[in-house]
Order: C-alpha cells, then sequence, then structure tokens
C-alpha cells in the first residue's frame, strides 16, 4: 500500500521548555489550557524518549502523563535487568507516582519453526534480546515475573516474525495464544496481542481472525493502527470497526505515511492516522484503558527526546477532544 504524505496541522508542536499555552503577550491563556485535560490516560513507551529512566519519566510526567510502559531501561532489554535495577525502576516510578500498565516484552519475536521463509522486506526490531523458539516458555514465565512485580496487568505479546505466507502460520499462532493465556490467567494477566507489521498478525483483519478462534477472556489487542497501515490496510475507520472494542486492551500511538511500502515516521497528529478520529471512536466505544506513545519519529535534527516531547504534547491534545 502506497500513500500520499497527507501532512497534517500540528496539534501544539511545543519545544522543550516552551511554557505551556503561554501567549506572545507574556500571560497564561486559559482558554487553551483548559482543554488540554485529557479524556483518556496517556502514558509512553519510557525509551522512546532517552536511555536514562529518570529523565524520561520526568519528562512524561511534565506532559500530564500518568502511566508508563517498560520496554528498555537504562539501554537494557526490562527482561534483561537484574532485580536490583528492577527495584530501582521501580523505586524511581513511585517516586513520581506513575503507574506501570504494560510489560513490552518481546516474546514470539521469533521464528516459528517449519514455517515459511521469512519476509525480509521487515526489518526485525529486537531491543537488545535475541532469543529463539525454545526460550519462548521461558521468557514468558519471567515477563509474568516482572509485571506482577510492578504491579502491571498487560504482557505485550507478538506472533512470530512475519512469513511470506502468514496465513500458514495461523495454527501456529493461536496454539501460542492458547498457551499463553492459560499461563497468564494463573497469574491474574492479560496477554496483549500486538499487531506487528513485521510479524504474522499485522493487520486489524488478521488480528481479528486470531480473536474469533482464542476466545480466553485474558487475551486483548494491543491497537497498533501505524502498524496496521504499513501492513496495507485503512486502520481508521475500516480497521478498528473490526474489531470487538472490548477486546482492545490496550493502543500504540505513533504516526506515519508511507512511501514504496516503507513508513515515514512524523509527529502524531501530523501525518495520515486520522488520530482525531480514533480517539472519539474509543471514548464512543467506552474504552477505559491507556493510549501509549511510542514515538518512532526520530525528531528534529534526529533528536529523539525532542521527538517525544513534541509527539507527547500531541497526544495530550488528541486524548483531551
Amino acid at each position: 500500500m502506497t500513500t500520499t504524505s497527507h501532512h497534517k496541522t500540528p496539534i501544539l508542536l511545543r519545544a522543550k521548555g516552551t511554557p505551556p499555552a503561554s501567549t506572545s503577550r507574556g500571560h497564561t491563556d486559559t482558554a487553551i489550557i483548559e482543554p488540554m485535560q485529557p479524556q483518556i490516560r496517556i502514558a509512553a513507551i519510557t525509551d522512546e524518549y532517552c536511555a536514562d529512566f529518570a529523565t524520561a519519566l520526568d519528562a512524561m510526567g511534565e506532559t500530564g502523563m500518568t502511566g508508563a510502559e517498560l520496554r528498555m531501561l537504562w539501554g537494557k532489554n526490562i527482561m534483561s535487568l537484574s532485580d536490583d535495577e528492577l527495584s530501582r525502576a521501580r523505586d524511581l516510578l513511585s517516586e513520581r507516582k506513575l503507574e506501570v500498565m504494560s510489560i513490552a516484552s518481546l516474546i514470539l519475536k521469533c521464528v516459528l519453526p517449519g514455517g515459511p521463509a521469512i519476509d525480509t522486506r521487515f526489518q526485525h526490531d529486537v531491543f537488545a534480546s535475541k532469543h529463539t523458539f525454545d526460550d519462548q516458555p521461558r521468557l514468558a514465565e519471567h515477563a509474568f515475573r516482572i509485571a506482577n512485580f510492578f504491579g502491571a496487568k498487560i504482557v505485550r505479546v507478538f506472533s512470530y516474525w512475519r512469513t511470506v505466507e502468514p496465513e500458514k502460520c495461523f495454527d501456529g499462532v493461536v496454539e501460542a495464544m492458547d498457551w499463553l493465556c492459560k499461563a497468564a490467567a494463573k497469574e491474574n494477566l492479560i496477554v496483549g496481542l500486538e499487531n506487528e507489521h513485521a510479524c504474522n498478525i499485522a493487520t486489524a483483519s488478521e488480528t481479528r481472525k486470531v480473536l474469533d478462534v482464542v476466545s480466553h477472556d485474558n487475551l486483548q489487542v494491543v491497537w497498533d493502527p501505524a502498524n496496521c497501515l504499513i501492513s496495507g490496510e485503512n486502520p481508521f475507520p475500516e480497521g478498528y470497526g473490526q474489531l470487538p472494542p472490548s477486546r482492545i486492551g490496550h493502543v500504540h500511538v505513533k504516526d506515519c505515511h508511507v512511501e514504496d511500502h516503507k513508513p515515514v515516521w512524523g509527529p502524531v497528529g501530523t501525518r495520515f492516522i486520522d488520530w482525531k478520529g480514533q480517539m472519539a471512536a474509543l471514548k464512543r466505544d467506552g474504552y477505559t484503558g491507556w493510549v501509549s506513545l511510542e514515538t518512532h519519529w526520530p525528531g528534529p535534527a534526529n533528536n529523539k527526546f525532542e521527538a517525544s516531547w513534541i509527539s507527547g504534547w500531541n497526544l495530550r491534545g488528541l486524548a483531551s477532544l
């Protein structure tokens, strides 16, 4: 799927250090401040700001975020942290009164044995963690332990690296979801299946097929509209409309358009994804989870922190409409 750029007017696009809603006359415009109270809880994957955990948390708090999603801390994958490092992270979160809602694990980001050839068009992001199929039960057990340590309810999982014939991996994905959900249920946890363009379940229609077969209540979707777009399906309203709202447990927020089948990332709310419509639909459908920033945009002058600072404020604006 190739789209035109569809750039939109940015919602906020504030540089770091700009006073909230400061006008050129030097006074605070309360008409701008008042609507900026999120009606959906906002959060971020912390390493989208920077590797230093405390610095990322401080920026998130300044943006009005009340939740954190954990993937990489201090340059290490969450699954590789020592007990002392996990305790330090929990203390930093507690000091800032930030809640952890999801462990962004890389469970099932691996090759499904016996499957078709891997589709080499997609980059395989592993975030400092490489594991094989045989490692997955051990990783799941460890991820569940970490989730309970932080009080998180969701453990994010995937659907094996995408092959040239993803439909032939469907039974393997279903089998994995079944054993993961049974194991997670014993810990009172939710398995969050993310639709990921580099994995076998990438679009809303592919996700719906899994939900129709795997009936476990604790299998929910980590809905990622941008991943759906990259995979060739319009995420909103068509993609979202295929998903049962009651089974959307978490939402990832990033924005892009597609050129030659590759994503071109930009500030949230300024590219192809209809985030205004998507947020309105979530509120209409009674969504009670979080919308979590996963910036991906490298930012002005490749300043990743600035990219997330800008997109974080844009997310706050979108969640406040």
